[in-house]
Order: structure tokens, then C-alpha cells, then sequence
């Protein structure tokens, strides 16, 4: 049975539903793609029911930094499109326990299938380095953008540097809205102890870590912000794709009018 929630989680969670039904639309959330997390204010006890007895599940290891946080995340094993429609059946709500070393399945109470992405681990890493940092990302967006993905099937764009420069050149937006770049994670195995670490170290200077020939992760304070991140790197990548399917390479901005993007403030 589901737990019934205020108000403002419903307004969040239908946020969240919208953001997944964009991922689906746009291509990036094949099948069981993608995964959303979002940390949540404390859900006080009084918004639970009486007869509440929380689901526990252990974690491989422990979260500190995270302990006693509340995230709503979506499920293992269901699709974005089916998150966009009914989104209390394809994602749920945890709280960490107290020790770092497991979590509550709070969303429901009695018995319940649903469990957290697969990449539980790769968020709960980076909602823990977004804690010690003290900053205010939010959100977490896993998704499989085609731009990105095709993008870097080109060994020139496996370079960090490189691919800043192509993203920030192809539209102004990209420069004034992605200041900090993007990171650029060379590819391994999703989910692996090394894909995450090297996630949390791009993210530590980036809203937006590449994974090489996959997606990409992104950070951002509310959902809504987070797709932007996103929506206009894949625009400058497609844009940049589009000129060199012409069989020509893409003039784009001049590095002095990249840096006086750079200079706006908004």
C-alpha cells in the first residue's frame, strides 16, 4: 500500500514525472534507461501511517555522508515512460538509516517489488560528495542523450578539453548557461566501482560528467534545472553533427567570443 504524502512531495514528484516524460520523448530514456534521484527534505513521522513499518534493505557500503536523507529515486527495471504517467508505481522513496549502511523503503508500507535503480550507488556517491561540499544540487539526471553518444564514438571528442570547446562554440547558450564545462569520464563498465568514482571526481568540478559512448550524469538544484543542463548540451552537439553530416567542419564561435559569453551574468 502506498503512504500518502503533503502536498509539496506531490508537487515534486509530479515535477519529476514531467522531467522523465521529456527524457522519454526526446530518445533519451530507451526501455529501462535513465534514472532520476532527487533529495528530499525530511519527511516528518506524522505524515506516515500508525501501522508504518519500514522495508530495509542493506547497502554493499555505507554512505555517511547521507545518512538519515530522504531521496526519491526511480526503480529498477521501469521505464521513464511508464514514470511519466504513473510515478509512485516506477519510483520510490527511501530514507538512509542512521548508520549509512542501508536504507527504508518509506513510498509504501507492508510488501512492495519496487526497488532502486541499479545505479543506486553512483547517486548515493554523488548526493554524498554534494553533502561535504555544503552546495545545493539537488537533483541527479542519468540519461542516454544520442548527441552525446554519437558524439563521442569520435576519438577526438574523448578528450576533455576538446569537447568543451566543440560545446561551447556551437551555440551561445551553452557558454552562458554550462559555464563550468563539462567533465569527461572515459568509458567502463556501468555501475562499477570505477565508473562511479570517476563520476564523483568529474562532478566535483562540473555539473555535467560525459560517459564515453553512453550519456551522461548532471546535477542540478530542482529537476527542471537539470534537464536544461541538459537539453542545451545535446543542442550544441546536435547542431555540431548536423554541420558535419554537410561533409564540412563547423566554423563556431571564435575563443574571443567565447570568453566574452563567459563574462555575462545572469
Amino acid at each position: 500500500m502506498a503512504v500518502q504524502f503533503s502536498e509539496a512531495l506531490k508537487k515534486t514528484i509530479e515535477e519529476v514525472s514531467e522531467i522523465a516524460g521529456y527524457l522519454w520523448q526526446r530518445g533519451w530514456a530507451e526501455r529501462n534507461a535513465g534514472n532520476i534521484s532527487l533529495c528530499l527534505k525530511d519527511i516528518p513521522r506524522s505524515d506516515l501511517p500508525d501501522d508504518y513499518q519500514p522495508f530495509f534493505i542493506s547497502l554493499p557500503e555505507s554512505f555517511p555522508d547521507v545518512a538519515g536523507k530522504c531521496f526519491l529515486i526511480t526503480a529498477t527495471n521501469h521505464r521513464m515512460r511508464d514514470m511519466a504517467r504513473q510515478p509512485m508505481k516506477n519510483a520510490i522513496i527511501i530514507r538512509v538509516t542512521d548508520d549509512g549502511n542501508g536504507f527504508n523503503i518509506i513510498s509504501h508500507y507492508g510488501k512492495t517489488d519496487l526497488r532502486p535503480t541499479s545505479e543506486l550507488a553512483s547517486h548515493l556517491a554523488v548526493h554524498s560528495m554534494i553533502a561535504r561540499r555544503k552546495s545545493s544540487e539537488r537533483t541527479i539526471i542519468h540519461t542516454h542523450v544520442n548527441e552525446i553518444a554519437a558524439l563521442t564514438q569520435l576519438r577526438e571528442f574523448c578528450d576533455e578539453k576538446h569537447l568543451n570547446r566543440v560545446i561551447w562554440s556551437m551555440h551561445p547558450e551553452a557558454r552562458i548557461f554550462v559555464p563550468g564545462g563539462v567533465g569527461f569520464v572515459p568509458y567502463s563498465m556501468p555501475g562499477t566501482t570505477r565508473a562511479v568514482e570517476a563520476t564523483v571526481r568529474s562532478l566535483e568540478d562540473h555539473q555535467v560528467a560525459i560517459w564515453e559512448k553512453h550519456g551522461l550524469f548532471a546535477i542540478g538544484s530542482n529537476p527542471s534545472e537539470t534537464f536544461d543542463l541538459i537539453d542545451i548540451i545535446a543542442k550544441s552537439a546536435s547542431i555540431y553533427l548536423m554541420c558535419r553530416s554537410t561533409g564540412k567542419e563547423p566554423e563556431g564561435l571564435t575563443d574571443i567570443q567565447i570568453d566574452e559569453l563567459g563574462k555575462l551574468k545572469f
